[in-house]
């Protein structure tokens, strides 16, 4: 039996319990730092009404559901995952969506997307790079599926950059640094997203550079910090006696309104090259 990689995301069909991943997704998407985030990266790129605009690595949908806000009624929004599992709540969730109906939903790995060439204005991929073993790949897969002229966007966090208040800084940085380091190929993920854009061949690449705010310990930073020292004594960091009390003086912190967690968010928008005189757009 081949081993599981240690970033769960990496395939969450294979999960014991894949759920936690589909109420994770939804519970960060409503966290309002990261509305705020996701807000302003859509903004950047931009996403406008009437485009035909593509999602890499979907999961639960909740970009999916504020991109069919965007593009209105003439838009049309499509979205992949390589989770099937991710894919069945993505759809349950939109079953009750008012917007639904702009919205096409298929299993799919990024490196290997089922469209033609030229088909979307824009493609995306939010926090997905970060999982993915072959990162270029995927950003040459959806500048594939852009038509010439349409526009490549990625997002990424950037876990050399977290900055979290702990009266024990080693033990801090030892979990967050140590986790990070063991999970990711390139926990320093979202300084590199302009770098892939330009290696992928795309134009006038931009930067959008934000940074995730906590000072009260919302529902998803402490589940994040949760999964941070539980992965630390899975991999031999700390034990579990040190790992709950670094988690207790956490929230110690929050009762004496000490607590602070930031995070920089990096935002890449490129455009692919506009196809040469006389050659026409497939339809």
């Amino acid at each position: 039996m081949t081993a599981l990689h240690p970033d769960p995301y990496r395939d969450v069909d294979a999960q014991p319990d894949p759920i936690r991943f589909a109420e994770s997704l939804e519970e960060r998407g409503r966290t309002p730092s990261q509305v705020r985030l996701r807000q302003r990266f859509l903004r950047f790129m931009p996403v406008r009404p009437g485009h035909a605009v593509l999602e890499v690595g979907c999961g639960t949908g909740v970009v999916l559901r504020d991109l069919a806000a965007r593009v209105g009624p003439r838009g049309r929004v499509a979205g992949v995952d390589q989770s099937r599992w991710l894919v069945r709540a993505a759809a349950g969730i939109l079953r009750r969506h008012p917007l639904r109906r702009r919205i096409a939903l298929r299993v799919a790995a990024g490196g290997r997307l089922p469209f033609a060439a030229d088909r979307f204005d824009a493609t995306l991929a939010v926090t997905l790079l970060l999982h993915v073993a072959q990162p270029l790949e995927v950003v040459k897969e959806m500048a594939r599926v852009t038509r010439p002229g349409g526009l490549v966007a990625v997002q990424d966090q950037d876990f050399g950059t977290v900055a979290v208040t702990h009266p024990d800084r080693a033990l801090t940085e030892r979990i967050m640094a140590g986790v990070a380091a063991r999970l990711y190929e390139e926990p320093w993920s979202g300084r590199r997203l302009p770098g892939l854009l330009r290696a992928a061949g795309l134009e006038r690449v931009r930067l959008l550079t934000d940074v995730y705010q906590d000072t009260t310990l919302e529902p998803y930073t402490k589940s994040f910090l949760e999964r941070r020292a539980e992965n630390a004594v899975r991999f031999g960091l700390v034990d579990e006696r040190t790992a709950q009390g670094w988690l207790d003086g956490l929230t110690a912190l929050v009762a004496q309104e000490a607590f602070v967690l930031t995070m920089n968010y990096y935002g890449a928008v490129g455009a692919k090259a506009p196809a040469p005189r006389g050659r026409r757009r497939p339809r």
